[in-house]
């Protein structure tokens, strides 16, 4: 039997505190933080606003100070690691003009993004990886975006639009760290209710970024040997989770070989997962069973 591990010592970040140690986490900043602070023997809170025992109402607490045994005050100001902001002035990326002005391989990521999101439907719940796919909502009609349930693995059903400049708030992020907004109907929760959302195929689709996907569904997206690379992310979550998995990624490398391969050579992500792989030249279905691509669309500009 595989036992849990046990930290000696737990050290977890909150929005605010009472005297007591129970802990309030703002926006999508909960994240792992409770998972975290119920696993050490001796849990250590940094707290950004330490408030008196009864001021914060139960119903609000996301972790009982029973867990808690020391709380610090921090007063470094928190720092928004990827701003992401929506121009004021201008309308989405995906306008004509814009495309004019782009250059080669933006163009690509552009037919790559707008055709992924005709895959996405009304009512639908969505994950998108990191990367390309985040663009997607830009590129959504009003009516799909309004009634699309985007999922961030972070701890958000229910993602929208970057903010506009000036409205960012460092407290709500995505899982790749960027600032966002939340719909009508928008829910927050920690990342591990996040993954039992994943893992019990409560997910419809999820759009994922790839480095190298084969014939019969192989993805490779979630690091090159010998380069830096913070974690594995969800992935490895997501294309187990009997969802439908779409993978996005440039058709050719900078040497210009096919990022399509019979066999992935790059770790991968999950084996035998993809059912359908666009790019910036095409699109094509993946029989799972077959083990083989059919050409199914050539991208406008090909």
């Amino acid at each position: 039997l595989e036992e849990a591990i046990v930290g000696d010592v737990a050290i977890v970040k909150a929005s605010q505190c009472d005297t007591f140690g129970n802990c309030v986490w703002k926006g999508s900043s909960r994240n792992f933080n409770p998972e975290c602070a119920t696993a050490g023997k001796f849990t250590i809170v940094e707290c950004e606003e330490i408030v008196p025992t009864g001021y914060l109402k139960p119903e609000h607490i996301h972790l009982s100070g029973a867990f808690v045994d020391a709380i610090v005050q921090t007063h470094h100001a928190k720092k928004i690691e990827r701003l992401t902001t929506t121009s004021r002035t201008t309308t989405t990326s995906s306008d004509s003009s814009d495309f004019e002005h782009m250059n080669e391989r933006q163009r690509k990521r552009h037919r790559i993004i707008k055709r992924a999101a005709q895959e996405l439907q009304s009512g639908m719940v969505v994950n998108l990886g990191i990367g390309m796919p985040t663009l997607i909502p830009q590129f959504l009609s009003p009516e799909v975006a309004s009634h699309l349930w985007l999922q961030s693995e972070n701890g958000i059903l229910g993602v929208g639009p970057y903010p506009l400049v000036g409205e960012e708030d460092a407290d709500l992020i995505n899982a790749g760290k960027e600032t966002v907004t939340m719909i009508d109907g928008a829910s927050l929760f920690s990342s591990s209710e996040s993954f039992a959302m994943i893992r019990g195929g409560h997910v419809h689709i999820s759009i994922l970024g790839a480095m190298e996907v084969s014939v019969n569904g192989d993805i490779a997206n979630w690091i090159v040997p010998g380069k830096f690379v913070k974690g594995m992310g969800g992935a490895m979550d997501l294309v187990t989770s009997g969802s439908k998995i779409v993978a996005t990624l440039e058709h050719c490398d900078k040497d210009g070989s096919s990022k399509i391969k019979n066999e992935c050579s790059l770790p991968l992500t999950g084996t035998n997962v993809v059912s359908k792989i666009i790019t910036d030249l095409c699109v094509f279905e993946v029989d799972l069973e077959r083990h083989q691509l059919t050409l199914i669309e050539l991208l406008d500009g090909t």
